[in-house]
């Protein structure tokens, strides 16, 4: 007689090896591409300082390499069960760079530790996105009532308000994105949307008249003055736009970009390293880059598309909210269509901290896919 078959358990059940072949690997390559040609503009970039940053960038790329195995390996759901209390220790991180933290740029938002800086908001951004997956995908509804919307704005209002009072507006800014790319997908009736933007514009008066300091009211007055100090506030955008331009279709050729070179371009490895690549490699190399981000970011959609719940489905959004948002923005800032902050542009700008976030997101976002046979 034929033994009777035993139930399946719940291991039975886990993703098996050959479910890695479902996976959208594609936006690992686009990742791995960017961080890549980021590690060589770095170079370019920085070869004329007095430090070459590009052996630093690399170990945060390894580094990040490391993270991204490690955070695919943990189910997403188990992580979105211990969100509250890794979302709490990250408010309690936020506060006290406060009290404890170094000023880089006029803002309070860093821990040093010797020549290097860790910057919390960045991992910030991360634990946020877990809290709001788990609580809006407990919702359930076609619409959120306004109860729902205000608990999700305190989520993301809370660090977002610790990294204001850094004086961090470009970190506090990107959490935005994120919470309106989650909230568009949970379903927000287009009454609260206009109510949101009046909000926002009632928001803005506030910050321009009592938190924003007198230089970073000078880089919105430079952006709808482009003529404004072309020496001083608009010195930065002018260099930016002259090595933007001076690339032309084919660029100057690696290493071979006078703004860069010749130390015209300031934050040249940093906020605008976008600039030193047009510089470097003209219209064919910006296109180049730009086609990269879009297929991360159309994989990281068909991600969210497949992903068999909510949890999965808004943590991705979520992720792929903010980093779109950074990559549009930085790439407008660099040739004057958005006033110039500090947001750097993922996988080429140098930063640890930011180097390391982005390789959490995208390990997160490939764990999602490769457990979409088993949370459903």
């Amino acid at each position: 007689m034929r033994p009777t078959s035993a139930p399946l358990t719940l291991a039975d059940n886990r993703p098996h090896l050959r479910h890695l072949a479902g996976v959208r690997w594609v936006l690992l390559v686009a990742a791995l591409a960017l961080a890549g040609l980021g590690l060589a503009t770095v170079h370019s970039a920085s070869s004329e300082l007095s430090l070459d940053y590009l052996p630093r960038q690399a170990v945060w790329v390894g580094v990040g390499i490391l993270a991204l195995a490690l955070t695919f390996s943990i189910d997403y759901q188990t992580l979105s069960k211990f969100s509250l209390p890794i979302y709490i220790v990250g408010l309690v991180i936020l506060t006290a760079v406060l009290f404890l933290g170094t000023v880089r740029g006029g803002a309070r938002s860093w821990f040093g530790f010797g020549s290097f800086g860790l910057q919390p908001s960045e991992f910030a951004k991360l634990s946020t996105a877990v809290l709001l997956a788990r609580y809006l995908a407990s919702t359930n509804r076609r619409y959120l009532r306004l109860r729902q919307i205000a608990i999700a704005c305190g989520i993301a209002g809370l660090p977002m308000a610790l990294v204001v009072l850094q004086r961090d507006m470009g970190s506090a800014m990107m959490f935005m994105p994120l919470l309106a790319g989650m909230l568009f997908v949970s379903g927000v009736r287009w009454q609260v949307v206009v109510a949101a933007l009046v909000l926002a514009l009632i928001g803005g008066a506030i910050l321009w008249n009592f938190v924003m300091l007198d230089y970073q009211k000078t880089r919105v007055l430079t952006f709808l003055d482009p003529g404004r100090e072309p020496l001083g506030a608009g010195y930065q955008l002018r260099q930016s736009k002259i090595a933007v331009g001076s690339g032309q279709v084919a660029g100057r050729g690696y290493m071979q970009g006078t703004q860069s070179q010749l130390r015209f371009l300031p934050a040249r490895h940093t906020d605008f390293v976008f600039a030193v690549l047009a510089e470097e490699w003209g219209f064919l190399g910006v296109v180049g880059v730009l086609m990269l981000y879009a297929t991360y970011i159309l994989n990281g959609a068909l991600v969210a598309v497949r992903a068999r719940d909510r949890t999965g489905i808004l943590l991705v959004v979520g992720l792929l909210g903010g980093f779109a948002f950074h990559v549009v923005y930085n790439t407008a800032m660099v040739v004057g269509l958005v006033p110039i902050t500090g947001i750097p542009l993922p996988f080429l700008s140098y930063g640890g901290s930011f180097t390391l976030a982005n390789f959490i997101a995208v390990g997160m976002i490939l764990g999602v896919d490769f457990r979409r046979y088993v949370n459903r």
